[in-house]
């Protein structure tokens, strides 16, 4: 979350409102901080999980009026209204709202989307991405979270397909998981103008868990032999292994068992 928080902060001068699209609305973590750093900013949140939206309507509410019905905040579907600095949840797939979102709608689109602990096929491939490229307006950043481990082999065609709609991108994740010594996340960042590379740099390499930023000739390497993923043979991206893989099912069974 905090590789997001730096994309944000660099994608515009400090303190400028943005259009802010999040494809996984989950605890709306992301969207708060925007909402803290960038008053006036017109979000959407997208959550496929009607359970998860309501909980966090009635356990984590905003400061903001998050339970307006959506119609009242969007001029357009899919489009917050200019100067209401809301946020909109929307329940439903988060790639069928992106393909109905008006052209240029967004100033940065994030995708974060995991069910279970899986990214669902439909949301890894060159289409998709490119739906992402469609509803960003010049020039907008997009970024992807992606969760691999050894050998990245999914990781790796992730990154091609959003290099084969962008011309620029670059991959931000620990120096651990780069190596293939352990399963984690990499947020692939992309735009069709210059990336804020610099700055994007200096923020991780200081994080509490610092991370290594790879552009350029060492992300041709990174992805070298490696087939972007299409709509036709797209898969979901890996589960973790381990009791990192536990199973939404066997969540839901320990919590009802914690309740009995």
């Amino acid at each position: 979350m905090r590789r997001f928080g730096h994309l944000i902060d660099l994608a515009a001068p400090a303190g400028m409102p943005l259009r802010v699209l999040h494809l996984g609305g989950g605890g709306l973590t992301l969207a708060r901080y925007v909402a803290a750093t960038r008053p006036g900013s017109n979000q959407l949140a997208v959550e496929s999980d009607a359970a998860v939206a309501e909980l966090v309507r009635r356990r984590l509410p905003l400061d903001q009026p998050l339970d307006q019905p959506t119609d009242q905040l969007l001029d357009r579907p899919g489009r917050p209204r200019a100067g209401t600095g809301a946020v909109a949840v929307q329940v439903a797939d988060a790639r069928a709202v992106l393909e109905q979102v008006p052209a240029g709608s967004f100033d940065v689109v994030i995708a974060d989307v995991f069910t279970g602990n899986q990214t669902p096929a439909h949301l890894t491939s060159v289409e998709f991405t490119a739906a992402a490229a469609r509803a960003l307006a010049p020039p907008g950043i997009y970024a992807a979270n992606i969760g691999d481990g050894p050998p990245l082999a999914h990781a790796r065609r992730r990154v091609a397909a959003v290099r084969s709609v962008f011309r620029h991108t670059c991959v931000i994740a620990e120096a651990a998981v780069l190596r293939g010594r352990r399963f984690g996340n990499l947020v692939v960042a992309a735009g069709g103008h210059q990336l804020p590379i610099a700055g994007l740099t200096r923020r991780t390499a200081a994080d509490p868990f610092p991370a290594r930023m790879v552009e350029g000739a060492e992300l041709d390497r990174f992805v070298a032999g490696s087939e972007p993923i299409t709509d036709a043979h797209a898969e979901p991206s890996p589960a973790p292994p381990g009791w990192l893989a536990l199973k939404k099912s066997d969540w839901e069974r320990q919590d009802h068992a914690g309740h009995c």
